[in-house]
């Protein structure tokens, strides 16, 4: 490197999908400044990544907010306590509901959307590793409305970060069989963390979970759920 001339920021990339990957990899790439040093499929791999003797502390990661295994939420909160020095931009396809929220506050300095233009994205990369905070217009617009203390009007906020780790996998259709294996669980575990969310939210069903977080934006599933009470309980027509 000539002398004077600044060093590149390096970036870990973590997204479950290898073509974001590939997309956003380019993109950075493109850049005079900036670079991605490794990539990752899931929070477990970038843990992998980071603890590898091979492989300098990146400058900046950034992190898919959810993944299935270990999810950007818990995978920043772990990466943060045993690499301190780190610092995270997170990426969701939603601005609003519980995700943005409960990733900044496992500690990410930056939160941006998947539909922002790309130099939104790279103006995020630059300001945090500068040590500045970055989040979205419109998520900041919401946070200066529902600051980063606990929105009571979430019912999601509820529930502890395993919880809710386990609660987007459920609303993504897994199995406990798959939950369990993921996580590194007995069913009776994930089994035990279900009925806790359920009596937490007041609820009976995984229709009911799904219906709850399309609603306060814990799933990226935009389907609409025609639901109408049935005996107590929610039912979707389309599957009645």
């Amino acid at each position: 490197m000539d002398i004077g001339q600044k060093r590149k920021i390096s970036v870990l990339l973590v997204d479950f999908y290898e073509l974001v990957r590939v997309g956003i990899s380019r993109l950075i790439d493109e850049q005079d400044d900036m670079f991605v040093a490794a990539q990752a499929g899931s929070g477990d791999e970038a843990l992998e990544v980071l603890a590898s003797e091979e492989f300098p502390t990146p400058d900046v990661i950034l992190m898919d907010a959810r993944m299935p295994g270990l999810g950007g939420i818990e995978a920043t909160k772990l990466i943060l306590e045993a690499f301190p020095d780190c610092k995270v931009v997170a990426m969701s396809t939603v601005a609003t509901g519980v995700i943005p929220s409960q990733i900044l506050r496992a500690g990410a300095r930056g939160f941006i959307t998947k539909s922002a233009p790309v130099d939104t994205m790279l103006g995020a990369l630059r300001a945090v590793n500068e040590g500045n905070r970055y989040v979205t217009p419109e998520l900041a617009a919401n946070l200066s409305v529902k600051p980063f203390n606990r929105d009571r009007g979430c019912i999601f906020n509820r529930l502890s970060r395993r919880e809710l780790q386990i609660s987007i996998m459920l609303t993504d259709g897994k199995r406990v069989s798959e939950i369990a294996s993921i996580l590194k669980l007995s069913p009776k575990t994930v089994y035990s963390y279900r009925y806790r969310i359920f009596e937490k939210m007041g609820i009976r069903s995984d229709i009911e979970l799904t219906i709850l977080a399309v609603k306060h934006g814990l799933t990226e599933d935009t389907r609409e759920f025609d639901s109408i009470p049935y005996r107590g309980r929610l039912v979707d027509k389309s599957v009645a």
